[in-house]
């Protein structure tokens, strides 16, 4: 009798009735795109809060920005009504008197003849001049506030030439008063040139006059509240004649320039 094969064989079997263990199934190799895979590191987006921040920053500048500029805008507010309710006007300093203290000219030909009767071609090389003279200041604060005067200087000239200095201390001056102030300016023989020496001799010996000119600033500041305004400057500028002889004073004009910032 013949045998037959068995036509369904086992799936673990084979031909020959033989059967063999079944491996482990066989596993495909990680991806990068495996979210289990313990090499990928996950990411996380950073720009919302980088721009949130950026916003932040942004806002709180506008908010300062808004802050100062209001501010300024009140303190410009201020500033206005104090100034229209104050109505601010240019102190007044002028030049009331002029005391001729001491003017002596050295020179090889100091009387009035031998220089009119000196020959043109030997004109004096040179000439010293020693002055002292005092001058008396009327300081005027028109204003309902008061006023602090700086340091002012004044110098005296002959011919555009410096001659002296005189200095003033600051002071404060209240509110519609007048104050006296004194400079005196003492020249001890300042030498001069041929040319202006011989113009100064001819001033003093044949017209009895020397002509001179006072020149000042006078630094102010407007104190409104405990608060001092920018400083105003008042330029003083006078023309003087002093006669040699009578050791006084014969002529004076005086012109002012008021609030040159």
């Amino acid at each position: 009798m013949t045998s037959r094969a068995n036509p369904n064989p086992t799936p673990n079997g084979t031909a020959n009735g033989e059967h063999r263990p079944r491996g482990p199934p066989s596993r495909p190799p990680p991806s990068s795109s495996d979210p289990h895979n313990s090499n990928h590191h996950p990411y996380y987006p950073t720009t919302s809060s980088s721009s949130s921040s950026s916003a932040s920053f942004k806002g709180c500048c506008c908010c300062l920005f808004l802050l100062f500029s209001f501010l300024a805008l009140l303190v410009l507010a201020i500033v206005l009504v104090i100034i229209l309710a104050v109505k601010p006007k240019k102190p007044q300093f002028d030049l009331q008197q002029v005391g001729v203290q001491y003017m002596g000219i050295n020179s090889p030909n100091p009387t009035p003849a031998a220089a009119a009767t000196a020959d043109p071609n030997q004109n004096p090389t040179s000439a010293s001049l020693s002055l002292s003279i005092r001058m008396l200041f009327s300081a005027v604060n028109p204003n309902k506030v008061g006023i602090r005067y700086g340091e002012s200087r004044f110098t005296v000239m002959y011919r555009g030439i410096p001659l002296g200095k005189a200095t003033v201390p600051g002071f404060f001056q209240d509110a519609h008063t007048v104050r006296q102030v004194v400079a005196t300016i003492s020249v001890d023989r300042v030498n001069l040139l041929q040319a202006d020496a011989r113009d100064l001799i001819r001033d003093a010996s044949l017209n009895d006059r020397v002509e001179l000119r006072v020149l000042g600033d006078v630094g102010a500041k407007i104190r409104v509240l405990n608060f001092d305004s920018p400083g105003v400057q008042v330029s003083v500028d006078c023309a003087i004649v002093i006669s040699p002889r009578k050791q006084s004073l014969t002529y004076k004009q005086c012109g002012f320039d008021g609030l040159s910032v």
